[in-house]
């Protein structure tokens, strides 16, 4: 499945992004708001922004309607799990923006253990599944941890995480979510061991995670998927 987003779509989110955080008083770093030229101006003193994928990311993963099924993503910090010797960093943070009724489709990670930390807005609503031997749903309850508090879930099961809430999810586990209808937007953080998206990513079914980009308008801002154009 392809994915496929429009610049002048991206560069909106991002606006909407940013004026979102910015209402909850909570400042991004600097280079959330670096434009092309910015980036062309950077130095390889930015090298660590660039090989660990730092920065935006936004997604409708495939759906064709980013309303409907898709994520906004800042990555703050991270490792680097194919150089651990160059960025010996064990862990990432990220922030999720989840839209009211936004979904995002099942998966799981590989490698990546994750805390996914309700920060405010809304309610998410999380459903759960073990993964099997082919990759398909398990039929066995799900062990995770929540606020430090061992919680059982049957297969399919669903958790609601208010805000101030948290979840623990290990590898393997595959999770799908969606913002409870009439709570608002999700303002979501993520603690996690250090993840690469090019290759920890399983989804249940064959889905685009990065979009390729139809450029109708010039970019406001970079995507991490657009660090590769760069002279860095």
């Amino acid at each position: 499945m392809r994915s496929i987003m429009e610049r002048s779509r991206i560069n909106a989110i991002i606006d909407e992004a940013i004026a979102f955080v910015n209402g909850r008083g909570m400042p991004l770093p600097r280079f959330a708001r670096w434009s092309p030229g910015d980036w062309a101006a950077a130095g390889d003193d930015c090298r660590e922004i660039i090989d660990n994928m730092l920065g935006w990311d936004v997604t409708d993963f495939g759906s064709g309607d980013f309303v409907k099924t898709g994520l906004t993503i800042f990555t703050f910090r991270n490792g680097n799990i194919l150089r651990p010797e160059s960025y010996p960093k064990p862990y990432a943070e990220k922030m999720l923006l989840v839209g009211e009724r936004q979904d995002m489709p099942y998966h799981f990670h590989w490698k990546k253990m994750e805390d996914i930390i309700n920060r405010g807005g809304g309610n998410l609503l999380v459903t759960l599944y073990n993964s099997d031997r082919e990759g398909g749903f398990a039929g066995t309850d799900v062990h995770v941890t929540m606020d430090g508090r061992k919680v059982v879930v049957p297969a399919g099961g669903t958790v609601r995480l208010e805000p101030g809430d948290s979840i623990t999810l290990l590898p393997g586990q595959y999770h799908n979510w969606i913002s409870e209808e009439g709570t608002g937007k999700v303002m979501l953080f993520e603690v996690s061991s250090p993840n690469d998206d090019n290759v920890d990513n399983r989804f249940y079914e064959d889905i685009a995670r990065l979009p390729e980009i139809i450029e109708d308008e010039p970019a406001r801002y970079l995507l991490f998927k657009d660090y590769g154009k760069l002279a860095v």
